[in-house]
Formats: structure tokens, C-alpha cells, sequence
């Protein structure tokens, strides 16, 4: 039976949530201030990752935290005050991160990476943007011969515990396939099963095309308040207030706030990035996405120029922007690609949504019927967002999900 829904929150995740729902005939709106992929699924690296079964865990390694603490690389910066703010869940996410604990969670994470690109598919070919994606995989990029060695037996793992499928590179295989990247690298990963987008805002806009063409609403306006009516949800926003059955919480890092003001505790906290566009020197062209990997930053050839994306800054969600981890990440990729101007007058700013165990919150909000739960992708929001839908909207008609939903419950914390 349809049924009037309003969804919370237009990146990647919200935007896929309400198209599948809209796809099976309920009557959806979907609100946020911004426009649809405005804030975190606008600045990511866009790959939607097949073969990131392993979601990235807590260093617990004495030589990683001694390289770490000193604050000056490029893979992860701290702030005090956020690691302050975030103290407890980053307590726990340190304790997910034992060994024993991290292989449960790989168990369950690995399932839903599975079903990204089946879950991408209909959405793009709804959307008429197959333009924007790429299948031929990117590129992970070794200086020494010990690191690439010790990654690809974890790749040989993956492959055959999950189906992952990759191609070893040398020197010169690397060179054929990236002629105008640095000399002397060791070699590469080819992942040859994940999709690349050139504009990953482009693609949620055109998603949410998608879900206007399939009877959904959107609606820019701030959200002011929510509760409950007893038989269903009033959502009121500085344009106006909206009543419906249900209620999708699908905010990223501000669902977090949002529960809060409805009684619900569940532990969040943010890994800031940031992105850069640059032009190229020499005439020397970018062919794959390619991450240096014992650095820690990205390189990608999208449509506004070579897209840096830098990687986890532990900070308050609000706090002001730090350049400097942009910074360093430019100077050495400098180093790695002849990167030329600046395009972009500022850098751009994100925060990812994490949750201590790694694993995103989907299902039922615990003791509120009729609202449900879609946030902390983490890394993989972009590659989660339409997995993500197409479960919840699953859970939401009472079948069985492709994908067992008990590790993903609001109720484990």
C-alpha cells in the first residue's frame, strides 16, 4: 500500500532512499537547505568502491601511531578539540578495531559492498547518466616494492573470500597505462571491478532527477523541528510544515544532533577532507583515478580539472577549515603527476559520518515507529548510498533485505 513519506537529507543516501521508494509507488518527499549532493557526496573521490570489503579500521599498530602523532601527514590529521568532542566513540572505534572484532565487522561489512554496483545500476540507467561513469577500475600506486607486496597478499585474500577482482601491475605495466606519472614507482594495483564518476554532484543531482521523474518531490528548506503526531511524523521547516506516515533520517552528520532532540543516543563522529582541482603542466594527461597509496591522498580526472582529494581529518564538524593537509598533499603530488594551477578559488570541505564500529545505521529508529534510520556510511557513502535504498526500502515493505540488516540495527549500540 503507498504510503507518504518524507526523507531527511539530500546527498547520496537520502536522494537513493527516496528514489526507491518513490519507485514502488509511495509518495515521497524529499527536504534538505541544500540542493540535492550539495555537501559530502559533492566532494568525494568518486569511485563507487566494489572492492572495499574492509571498511578502514583504528591504527593499533605502535609503528603506524608514532608516524601519526607528530600531526604533520597527509593520510590523517587530529585536532584536539574534535578528538576531545569525540572522545568516547573514538574509544570505541579503537576497541572495534581488535583484531578479533574487526573480523566480525569485515563479515558483515563485506555483503553490502557486494550489492554497490547492483544497486547503482537501475538508478543510472534511470537517470540517463552513463555519461558520467566509467568501468574500467582505478588505480592503486606503490613507491616500494615491500608495501605493494604486503597489499597485494591482501588483495589476493579479498579476491577470493569476496569475489574482488584485481590485476597486479610492475613498473612498466604502470608506465603503459600512466605514462605521465612519476618514474621510480614500484608498481600498482589495478581494481578492476569499481566504477569511477567524473562529477559525483553531478550524479546525485541526475539521481535526483530520477526520483522527480518517478513521482518524488524535493524541497530546499531548513528543517525546524520533528516529532511525532502518534499516528505519524510532522516535520516543520522555514517553509512550511509537512505531516506524513513515516520519516526517513538520512542527515549524514547532523542526524546525530536531530536524534538527540528525540531521545536517541548513537555515538557519531566526523573524518573531515578536503578536495582541490588543478589543471596539468607539460601537456601530460591523467588517464585513471589513482591514489598514492603510502601517502594517503587522490588523484582524479574529473570534469572541473585533477580532483586532490586529501584524507581523514579528526575535527569538530563546524570547525573552520585547515589547509594545511591539502597542502602537504599537493606538494607531494606534485612530485607524482605534473599537476599545474590551482582552479578552484578555496578548497572544498566535507565531513564523512562515522560510527565506531565502522558500519552504517540502517533500520528502525528504536522505540519510534514509523521512523527509520540511513546515515554513517563513513568512507563509502557514495558507493552505499543506493545499497542503502534498496535495503531500506526493503525493510520498510516488510521483505526479507538481500543483505542481513541485524549487524546494521540502530539497537547494537
Amino acid at each position: 500500500m503507498a504510503r507518504e513519506i518524507i526523507v531527511l537529507g539530500a546527498g547520496i543516501v537520502g536522494v537513493s532512499v527516496a528514489w526507491y521508494l518513490a519507485r514502488r509507488g509511495h509518495a515521497v518527499t524529499l527536504v534538505d537547505r541544500r540542493e540535492p549532493g550539495g555537501e559530502t557526496s559533492f566532494g568525494n573521490a568518486g569511485i563507487i568502491q566494489r572492492e572495499a570489503v574492509k571498511p578502514y579500521p583504528f591504527p593499533r599498530d605502535l609503528a603506524t601511531l608514532m608516524r601519526v602523532l607528530p600531526n604533520r601527514q597527509v593520510d590523517i590529521r587530529y585536532r584536539p578539540g574534535g578528538m576531545l568532542e569525540s572522545a568516547w566513540p573514538l574509544l570505541q572505534y579503537w576497541y572495534h578495531s581488535s583484531p578479533k572484532r574487526y573480523r566480525q565487522i569485515v563479515l558483515e561489512y563485506a555483503p553490502l559492498i557486494a550489492l554497490s554496483l547492483e544497486a547503482h545500476a537501475p538508478m543510472i540507467e534511470a537517470a540517463g547518466a552513463q555519461a558520467l561513469v566509467r568501468h574500467e577500475g582505478w588505480l592503486e600506486v606503490y613507491r616500494t616494492r615491500e608495501a605493494l607486496d604486503a597489499r597485494l597478499a591482501e588483495a589476493e585474500e579479498n579476491a577470493r573470500r569476496f569475489e574482488v577482482r584485481y590485476r597486479a601491475l610492475d613498473a612498466a605495466e604502470l608506465a603503459a597505462l600512466e605514462p605521465d606519472l612519476a618514474s621510480r614507482l614500484a608498481g600498482a594495483i589495478h581494481w578492476l571491478d569499481p566504477w569511477t564518476v567524473a562529477d559525483p554532484g553531478a550524479l546525485v543531482q541526475a539521481y535526483a532527477g530520477a526520483l522527480e521523474e518517478a513521482g518524488g518531490h524535493i524541497m530546499r528548506a531548513e528543517v525546524k523541528d520533528i516529532v511525532t503526531t502518534g499516528s505519524g511524523w510532522r516535520v516543520t521547516t522555514d517553509r512550511e510544515a509537512l505531516e506524513a506516515e513515516e520519516v526517513v533520517m538520512a542527515m549524514g552528520p547532523w542526524s546525530q544532533e536531530w536524534l538527540s532532540r528525540l531521545g536517541l543516543s548513537i555515538p557519531l563522529f566526523v573524518k573531515r577532507g578536503y578536495h582541490m582541482h588543478y589543471g596539468s603542466r607539460e601537456g601530460a594527461t591523467l588517464r585513471h583515478w589513482v591514489m598514492d597509496a603510502e601517502v594517503g591522498y587522490l588523484l582524479a580526472p574529473m570534469r572541473a580539472g585533477i580532483r586532490l582529494t586529501t584524507g581523514a581529518e579528526l575535527e569538530r564538524l563546524d570547525a573552520p577549515a585547515h589547509p594545511r593537509q591539502l597542502e602537504a598533499a599537493e606538494r607531494v603530488a606534485q612530485g607524482l603527476f605534473p599537476l599545474g594551477e590551482r582552479l578552484d578559488p578555496v578548497p572544498w570541505k566535507g565531513a564523512r559520518p562515522c560510527t565506531p564500529d565502522m558500519k552504517p545505521v540502517i533500520g528502525p529508529a528504536p522505540g519510534h515507529p514509523g521512523l527509520w534510520l540511513a546515515f554513517g556510511h563513513g568512507h563509502q557513502g557514495f558507493t552505499l548510498g543506493p545499497a542503502t535504498g534498496r535495503l531500506l526500502a526493503q525493510l520498510m515493505e516488510g521483505e526479507t533485505p538481500d543483505v542481513a540488516m541485524a549487524p546494521f540495527q540502530a539497537d547494537r549500540f
